[in-house]
């Protein structure tokens, strides 16, 4: 099986999958270890949940024109769990803090090996559906254009002699 099926026949379940994993995982986070979310978590949130259902309609139906719909939440979820994950990693990134009412932001409930923490974990998750939405797209565009004809070739004419 190579990358172009792959892609074209899973990229948008793949994608499906991975938002429903990341949409459990905040939900675990939140309601069976009680983190409270932080604002930027609370945009990841609002970034994300669409996702689940996009997607999942999508890979039913094989619809890879969701792209177009589908993409400006992963690329804006993406910039913003890159913000969260530098304001908690890098002292001083993010705006400072005068009044604030629930959780910083800057607060890392989690963290892995020393650099996995939740906004890590979305942003991953939205390259992720990025990659895969992009190549399921680009894998039904590119069988499309191998099988036109050479450019400069009349399909309709016999060839000349």
């Amino acid at each position: 099986m190579t990358v172009r099926t792959l892609f074209k026949h899973f990229g948008l379940y793949i994608g499906w999958m991975i938002a429903l994993v990341a949409m459990g995982g905040s939900l675990y986070f939140s309601e069976a270890r009680s983190f409270v979310p932080c604002l930027l978590c609370w945009y990841q949130r609002i970034l994300m949940y669409p996702l689940v259902i996009l997607l999942g309609i999508a890979s039913y139906r094989q619809d890879r024109a969701i792209g177009i719909y589908v993409l400006p939440f992963t690329v804006t979820g993406a910039g913003v769990a890159l913000y969260h994950y530098l304001d908690q990693k890098i002292p001083g990134f993010g705006a400072p803090e005068l009044c604030q009412v629930g959780v910083p932001c800057s607060v890392a409930y989690i963290n892995w090996f020393g650099f996995v923490t939740i906004p890590f974990l979305a942003l991953t998750a939205f390259v992720l559906i990025t990659v895969f939405v992009l190549g399921a797209m680009l894998s039904v565009g590119a069988s499309r254009t191998s099988s036109a004809p050479a450019e400069g070739a009349r399909p309709d004419s016999a060839p000349q002699t």
